[in-house]
């Protein structure tokens, strides 16, 4: 999707009930998008694309061992008969066959199931078979209500990067501003998170890497963004600390795009939101002409779900 957005900005989405609500309204034609799950038989993604599907938001494609998908959505009262399925016995024909369907026409999304998310994004990576993408590099983006407000936030790279340089830094920027555009957010504001707000190099490489960016985003080479770093979490999240640490910017306390220096730190942040806040998270793998969704085992229903309203949306409105 990178690369690839519309100049007029889209309706806002304010909530993971927004969210749900727009996703559905693209199906009100009777033609719901397909979503390639790759190696189905995982109870918990089972029922999170017969939630979408129930709610009029996606359909599932099936693909891997059947005898054991039946057996599992058998075990959890689940009803898969009105889904195509496709018989895959091996993890590497699983991922190609959903690549295969995304690529064919056959399905607009691609999930992650009973599959490592490495293998899956290979298969999407591939040069030969797989998903042709922009030159910039694949990251995850998740969507949440914050804890404070309840506004919606973005926060990335917690599953994809693990110790970015700082080119790849700017694609995950850019890659999570093309998510906030989507979802209507007319001049986003990206906090680029470290330990301090102050640089410390070389002790703290992620905060040279924050100041550059912040430099180039007054440059404009984000577009019509605003973008502040080194910033810690807490000047991110709270005007009131903001204004007690006496840190001005336009940034500190409002900020919709929470980036992480390196996957460690983004893992830690988005466990923290889901397991202590007990958010929900939307995620997907952006970069590539589809959304990935690679939800974590640990996630919840909830997550999973809004996670394919997430892809759903993305894969609509950046094809407009």
């Amino acid at each position: 999707m990178a690369g690839n957005l519309p100049t007029q900005p889209f309706a806002p989405v304010t909530s993971l009930d927004d969210l749900v609500r727009e996703a559905q309204a693209l199906g009100r034609d009777g033609s719901l998008p397909k979503v390639a799950i790759a190696r189905s038989a995982e109870g918990f993604v089972l029922r999170a694309g017969l939630e979408a599907y129930e709610r009029g938001i996606a359909e599932p494609i099936l693909i891997g061992d059947l005898d054991a998908t039946r057996r599992i959505a058998d075990q959890r009262g689940l009803d898969i008969s009105p889904f195509r399925v496709i018989e895959v016995r091996d993890d590497h024909e699983a991922v190609s066959e959903a690549v295969r369907l995304f690529c064919e026409g056959e399905a607009q999304l691609i999930m992650k199931g009973l599959v490592s998310t490495a293998t899956l994004l290979r298969a999407v990576l591939d040069k030969q078979t797989g998903v042709p993408h922009p030159s910039r590099i694949l990251s995850h983006v998740s969507v949440f209500e914050s804890p404070i407000d309840g506004r919606l936030m973005l926060m990335t790279d917690p599953g994809v990067n693990i110790n970015p340089n700082l080119q790849r830094k700017v694609d995950i920027l850019k890659n999570a501003l093309d998510v906030a555009r989507c979802l209507g957010m007319v001049r986003p504001r990206a906090a680029l998170l470290a330990a301090t707000e102050k640089v410390n190099y070389p002790a703290m490489p992620a905060t040279l890497d924050a100041d550059i960016m912040t430099k180039m985003g007054a440059r404009g080479e984000f577009g019509d963004a605003l973008v502040a770093g080194p910033l810690s979490l807490d000047l991110a999240m709270s005007g009131e600390i903001a204004a007690c640490k006496r840190y001005e910017s336009a940034v500190a306390g409002c900020a919709d795009i929470l980036v992480t220096p390196n996957i460690e730190a983004g893992n830690i942040l988005y466990k923290s939101l889901s397991v202590m806040c007990n958010r929900v998270m939307a995620a997907v793998v952006v970069g590539s002409r589809v959304p990935v969704v690679v939800p974590s085992r640990g996630d919840s229903n909830a997550s999973k779900f809004h996670s394919i309203a997430l892809a759903c949306l993305l894969s609509h409105r950046c094809a407009s």
